[in-house]
Order: C-alpha cells, then structure tokens, then sequence
C-alpha cells in the first residue's frame, strides 16, 4: 500500500492495489480513494473529524488525509504508519508524522483523541487482542481523552436470502480476517485484520475501564464509535 500511495502522490496515477484474502474473492482498493478530500469521505468519517479535539493522533494514517483535514481545522496531528513510505509522502504533504506500530512501548506520547479512521481498528487483527489496544491506549490518551475509530459489522458476509446465518463459532469470530496486498510485482506479508461488531466491542471496552458509545450508523453495518475512560466509582 506505501508504494500506491507513493506512486500516486508523486505521480498523479497508481496501478491496481489488489487485496487477496482466503475468505474472501480477490478486491480492489482505487488508491485515489486513499487521498480523497472531505465532501468525498462516507458519514462516519466526516463526523470522526468533526469529533476530533485537542491533540490528535492519527493512527494508520497511511496517505495522510484525515491528518491534512485536521489541521486544516487548526488542530495538532501526530500521524503515524508502519509503512516507510506512506510516511514520507505525509512528511511532503507536511504533516509531523513517524514510522511507528501503535503498539511500540516506546510511544508514550500523550493525546486528546486517537483516530483510528477506515476500519483503523482493523489493526489488532485479532478479538484477543483488544484487551491491549485498550491498555495502550490507556497509555496514550490525556486526562478526558477519547477513542474515534469505524468499523463494520461483517455478518451480512455470511446472511442467507432468508436472513439465517451461517457462522462456524468453533472456527473463533466471524470479523477476523487474514489479508495480503498486491501492487506491481510487490506482494506484502499477511496480516490479520479485524472487524468488530458493536457489541463485542463495547463489551471489550466495559471490561477494560472505558464507556463505548455508537455516535453514527454508516450505510451498510458499519458505524462509528466515541470511546472514553469510564469514571471511577466514587
């Protein structure tokens, strides 16, 4: 995906970023998606930047662009990615942004929201997971800090015609799904992506400290989510 994404800043035009999954048909991300501007972004994002206060990180940020809308909103964005070079193509776009994994215990930044934007959640790749996605982010956010992230509801992959549903519990959760990225003649690694219905995930939160509320409803099983540290018993 940084090669896309490098491609089509410096270029104007990228090839096909191909997405191969063994659940899955074989899909296409268009990488001009990855740059598009406010008026083109789905429902639940548009809200997550008008959500956002404070200091701000955005986490997977790749090509930047909820990063440039904040701070064209005057707000102080940290991005950051694990692709080298999504990274320099913010750093060109002037965004302060850093190769780094969310989950590195040498990032003890402090910020007043973390966006986790396009199913930026995706990144714990899997539902036992979650309980350190929480601890991290307990050491990252401010006092009154909040947790903006989308995500999608992936059960209608599995609806019959009729409404039925036919998920192998056995095989663990339904939204946990492996990926592989293709561009050109560069193939990446797998990686596990999740996709957390609502419930599951406030249920995560709850048991971790934090009150999970669902701010909008998206079009098709995805919406979006304000996350906060539940306040202690008095």
């Amino acid at each position: 995906m940084g090669r896309a994404i490098f491609d089509y800043h410096t270029t104007g035009k990228a090839a096909k970023l191909r997405v191969l999954s063994s659940m899955f048909y074989e899909d296409e991300i268009p990488v001009h998606t990855l740059f598009r501007k406010y008026e083109e972004m789905p429902i639940q994002e548009k809200r997550a930047i008008e959500l956002c206060r404070g200091r701000v990180l955005d986490a997977g940020a790749g090509s930047g662009c909820h990063s440039a809308l904040l701070m064209e909103r005057g707000l102080e964005v940290v991005a950051i990615d694990i692709s080298e070079l999504s990274v320099e193509v913010m750093r060109e776009r002037g965004i302060d942004a850093r190769v780094i994994n969310f989950f590195d215990e040498r990032f003890t930044e402090k910020f007043d929201t973390i966006l986790l934007a396009m199913n930026g959640i995706g990144i714990v790749g899997k539902v036992e997971r979650l309980g350190e996605f929480f601890r991290v982010a307990k050491r990252l956010l401010a006092p009154g800090g909040q947790i903006l992230l989308d995500s999608s509801d992936i059960k209608y992959v599995f609806m019959d015609d009729d409404g039925s549903m036919e998920i192998d519990l056995a095989a663990g959760y339904y939204g946990e799904v492996d990926y592989k990225m293709r561009y050109k003649n560069i193939t990446g690694e797998p990686f596990d992506w999740l996709y957390i219905d609502f419930e599951t995930l406030a249920m995560y939160a709850e048991e971790h400290g934090f009150h999970c509320e669902k701010c909008i409803d998206g079009e098709h099983y995805d919406y979006l989510a304000c996350i906060t540290e539940s306040m202690p018993n008095a």
